[in-house]
């Protein structure tokens, strides 16, 4: 059985804050990081978000509720290796993962192949079932005004266990 699952994320950009992206903390010109009850990478929620959505398990929200100690300023790469353990202890397997990343500032090409690394290891997965861009919204909209990050994120599970998930 093939599922395919979405997730988008948006956070905003605040002032003193650490910006990281993918488990990676990235150098922003002006010195603005994502604000979020976690540490507000977008790019890891947007792929949490696409598994469960794959998986069937509902969302980031529903696992992991924005008001529990464990949750504030948690690392999501953390949260990303318990949705993954889930996943994988339903039957799970992921084929790809596709993410694009939109973002006016910083640039991102030189950060992105560390990135796809932290996360190829935390997902078990080679490089090139990985993919992350990046991309710009052409000075339009909160992204455009460099008030926010946002990421998206698809995936293709396969589940081959004799019991049916949903």
């Amino acid at each position: 059985m093939l599922r395919v699952g979405q997730g988008y994320d948006l956070h905003p950009l605040v002032l003193n804050r650490p910006l990281i992206l993918g488990g990676v903390t990235v150098f922003h010109p002006d010195n603005l990081g994502l604000a979020g009850v976690t540490d507000g990478n977008c790019l890891t929620h947007a792929i949490i978000d696409a598994i469960l959505g794959a998986a069937g398990l509902g969302d980031i929200g529903q696992m992991f509720k924005a008001t529990a100690a464990t949750v504030q300023n948690a690392d999501s790469t953390h949260l990303l290796a318990i949705v993954l353990q889930k996943a994988w202890s339903l039957g799970f397997t992921i084929h790809n993962i596709d993410c694009t990343i939109l973002a006016e500032q910083p640039k991102l090409a030189d950060s992105i192949p560390k990135m796809r690394r932290v996360l190829c290891e935390i997902c078990q997965l080679e490089e090139n079932q990985l993919s992350i861009k990046a991309t710009t919204m052409e000075q339009l909209g909160p992204v455009g005004r460099n008030e926010a990050i946002a990421a998206m994120a698809v995936t293709l599970l396969e589940n081959n266990s004799k019991e049916a998930i949903r």
